[in-house]
């Protein structure tokens, strides 16, 4: 065990030297404004957070068939664009870094959030079980569209569009969102994937579309200012897989060959956005630590001992925090100092409020 490295050893992490280890995970918090624009209050919020080593913003849609829940901010218009250019200054101004997360949520959307009211797109004609988050409230998820062969290279580049943006909003980086059952992860995991197409049935074929985006995003970005996320043991929205180890191997010892940032891995105990206790037969951050060559983020509902613990073991590089950075906008401090925590409250995390977003105090407000 190496018990020199901790939560507050600094890292480099490509050309970003982080003056410790904390991130702030990517949170869904459905407060962008109208037109999915990110608005003041989103720069605020992030701001007050930019003592994280790095922040990973919330999913961010690619385009208008990337949507998936009300309020949540897109990078495919300028206004948008325009909307994130106050949020990376605000951050940058306190001498904050910032990535942001690629998002398309395939199936997990509804008719009514949908360009034309049009079906939500997916690999198979398969629904997710559950219910839609739209603008009138909760609705049952639809049978989504069958992707056509000829159809996956124009959403390859919507998100190498979708990545210039981000470099103009004045992003550090990006992340690429191939978690929680959303549209990259959808073409994973063959719950989900019963093409017979060159994005369908081996193992090989449906990692493609995550390899072709990967390879898209780094030609606009480089090598090392691009992560790509994982949530190998999620059943988020109905996801699943025969064979996840098999999966997931190729998928790491495929992005080897990218030399990444990092592979942003969700713990096994993370279902969704909660926790929970039965963690067996999991692939979590120390499944992949010998097969990929680079760095390792590991999310899910890490303590300051723990995070501590992880990277003492050598499992992780970084350890990234949601939900305490909601109710702990200086989190950095608090673990430095080990100072009592605010208590979150998750009846705001998906409100469009003020309230339980930017009014959570910091150690100097609480004194």
């Amino acid at each position: 065990m190496n018990t020199q490295i901790d939560l507050f050893s600094d890292f480099q992490l490509g050309e970003l030297s982080l003056p410790h280890r904390i991130v702030m995970a990517p949170l869904t918090r459905m407060r962008a404004g109208e037109g999915n624009v990110p608005q003041a209050m989103n720069a605020e919020y992030y701001a007050q957070r930019a003592s994280a080593a790095l922040i990973i913003s919330e999913a961010t849609q690619i385009s208008p068939q990337g949507m998936g829940y009300p309020h949540t901010p897109g990078i495919h218009s300028a206004e948008q664009v325009e909307g994130w250019k106050r949020v990376t200054q605000a951050v940058h101004d306190q001498g904050g870094r910032m990535f942001l997360q690629l998002w398309h949520v395939g199936r997990v959307s509804h008719p009514s959030l949908q360009p034309n009211s049009e079906l939500p797109v997916a690999p198979s004609a398969i629904a997710p079980e559950g219910m839609a988050a739209t603008y009138e409230g909760e609705k049952p998820f639809v049978m989504p569209r069958a992707l056509e062969t000829a159809e996956i290279p124009g959403i390859v580049e919507t998100y190498k569009k979708a990545a210039k943006n981000a470099m103009k909003a004045g992003f550090n980086g990006v992340e690429i969102h191939s978690a929680n059952g959303y549209l990259l992860d959808e073409f994973l995991q063959d719950g989900s994937n019963k093409r017979t197409d060159k994005y369908g049935g081996s193992i090989e074929n449906r990692v493609r579309f995550l390899l072709e985006v990967t390879e898209a995003v780094t030609g606009v970005w480089g090598r090392e200012k691009v992560g790509v996320r994982l949530s190998p043991s999620s059943t988020f929205m109905s996801i699943s897989d025969s064979n996840p180890q098999a999966l997931f191997s190729y998928v790491a010892k495929a992005l080897n060959s990218f030399d990444l940032a990092y592979l942003h891995i969700v713990e096994p105990r993370i279902k969704g956005d909660r926790s929970i206790e039965d963690e067996s037969n999991g692939l979590g951050v120390k499944f992949f630590r010998p097969i990929f060559k680079g760095n390792l983020i590991t999310a899910g509902g890490f303590t300051r001992e723990t995070g501590n613990k992880i990277l003492a073991e050598g499992d992780a590089d970084l350890v990234a925090y949601g939900r305490l950075f909601i109710a702990n906008p200086d989190l950095p401090k608090r673990f430095r100092l080990e100072a009592d925590l605010n208590a979150y409250d998750r009846s705001t995390f998906y409100a469009q409020t003020l309230e339980g977003y930017i009014d959570y105090p910091t150690l100097e407000m609480a004194n």
